[in-house]
């Protein structure tokens, strides 16, 4: 529309400035022919017809195209005054009823979606941390600058998730968010993604969770990358000093239980009701020094990958019937019941045996510490898809909400009987093992461990056939 105003701008001009021309040619051969007073009258009036024509066209044109500049530029509010009843006022009437039209569709429900649409965009692209938005197959529907950069040119294929090498745990992230119906943040070394940012390998920790419309409806997920790299290094070197410094701490340690060992026994002579009462406190606080210690060069081990496995196919019942056992001593002088429930068929396992056994010491452990006198622990097997789900349940005191999402972290003890490290420790042994540990519980009504190990895989035997 400005385009066309500025040529009947122009051709008003041109029209104006010919007209005055004419007269101006033609006055000479009018006073030529005898006609003075049409000579002077035929100017006259060409300059009148162009003044007329700035007045009565080009004006109003300048003036709707001023107009027409200021609504283009968003500013609906405003209106053109241009109100005859001649082409140019149907014109402007138009445009004030175009204006109130778009700024109706701005404040309308598709104006406003249009708007969130265009500032969750510009949020979405705004974050430094790669965001990537899938439907609920894993197919790629959108990403930020940062998945852009990270994913290179497959950003724009959506089955790049499919095909990257190394996205199989977005991919099954984002599975386990749809099955599970909520956010899946993984934790721990296991989780962590490796991927090539540039020329620089870096480690990320997976957030996916499930993005619903506002009727609830699964639009699919969102997968947020945390770069933990100089974390992971940070925890490395942690975990690197504490091992070096307890490896150094326990031979002198061994000596002072030695030394306690002897006193013990009398080998320093005879001691008196008050000194052996001192002994023996000196005795249980060092064995909980050395527990600590032991837990703490094993989990540096897991974290630095010096603890190798010995994996063998291991039967869940057995293993149950074995941990009940080392602990039906402890739990009867307490007056706790153990019982177990599995199946003698369940599939073998895949796992290293001493690993196994710690993870069920350890929990076994809490359980007894925390459950009163006539109390109940159940332990319990049963086989998933590709997975053995193991149970260890108590009737103790539970655990407080505020702790549960901190539950699995280092030095978390919840009494001081404990070291804090056991259940971190648990969580790194099974999922070093290719498993993953939830925990369950409410003050005052248990609480329930449940821990998934991964199934053997089944080796087809062959027979030896003979010919002829």
């Amino acid at each position: 529309m400005l385009n066309l105003t500025q040529r009947l701008i122009l051709g008003c001009a041109l029209l104006a400035s010919l007209t005055i021309w004419l007269a101006v040619i033609a006055h000479q051969p009018l006073v030529a022919a005898g006609h003075p007073d049409l000579a002077v009258i035929l100017p006259i009036a060409a300059v009148c017809t162009a003044i007329a024509t700035v007045i009565l066209v080009l004006w109003p044109i300048r003036s709707l195209a001023r107009d027409s500049h200021r609504i283009a530029e968003g500013n609906l509010e405003h209106h053109t005054g241009w109100s005859s009843r001649d082409s140019l006022g149907i014109l402007a009437s138009e445009l004030n009823r175009i204006a109130v039209r778009l700024r109706d569709l701005r404040e309308s429900e598709a104006g406003r979606r249009q708007m969130e649409y265009q500032l969750s965009d510009a949020v979405l692209q705004s974050i430094f941390e790669p965001i990537i938005v899938t439907d609920g197959k894993g197919h790629l529907l959108k990403v930020n600058q940062a998945a852009a950069e990270l994913l290179g040119e497959s950003a724009t294929d959506r089955m790049v998730l499919t095909n990257t090498p190394g996205a199989a745990k977005i991919l099954s992230a984002i599975r386990d968010a749809i099955a599970m119906q909520k956010a899946v943040a993984g934790e721990g070394e296991s989780a962590l993604l490796p991927m090539r940012f540039g020329k620089a390998d870096r480690s990320f920790r997976l957030r996916t969770t499930p993005m619903r419309d506002s009727e609830g409806r699964l639009l699919g997920t969102v997968t947020t990358l945390e770069d933990v790299t100089s974390l992971q290094n940070t925890d490395r070197f942690k975990t690197q000093f504490i091992a070096v410094a307890s490896r150094k701490l326990r031979d002198p340690l061994l000596q002072v239980r030695r030394g306690l060992y002897a006193l013990t026994k009398g080998f320093a002579g005879e001691l008196s009701p008050l000194q052996q009462e001192v002994l023996a406190s000196t005795v249980e606080d060092t064995e909980k020094l050395d527990d600590l210690m032991a837990d703490l060069i094993e989990v540096a081990e897991l974290d630095v990958g010096k603890r190798e496995m010995t994996l063998e196919n291991l039967r869940p019942v057995s293993l149950l019937r074995e941990a009940e056992g080392r602990y039906a001593d402890q739990a009867a002088a307490k007056n706790v019941e153990i019982t177990t429930s599995a199946f003698a068929d369940l599939a073998f396992i895949r796992g290293d045996r001493r690993a196994v056994r710690s993870i069920f010491d350890n929990l076994l452990t809490n359980a007894l510490r925390f459950t009163p006198a006539e109390g109940h622990i159940y332990l319990a097997a049963e086989e998933g898809k590709d997975f053995v789900q193991f149970t260890v349940r108590d009737s103790g005191r539970g655990i407080e909400a505020e702790r549960l999402a901190n539950i699995f972290d280092r030095f978390n003890a919840s009494s001081d009987t404990g070291t804090g490290m056991g259940l971190a420790l648990v969580r790194r042994l099974v999922e070093s093992l290719g498993g993953q540990i939830a925990v369950e519980s409410r003050a005052g009504s248990g609480t329930t461990f449940r821990f998934t190990l991964p199934v053997a895989a089944i080796e087809s035997a062959s027979h030896p056939v003979e010919v002829g």
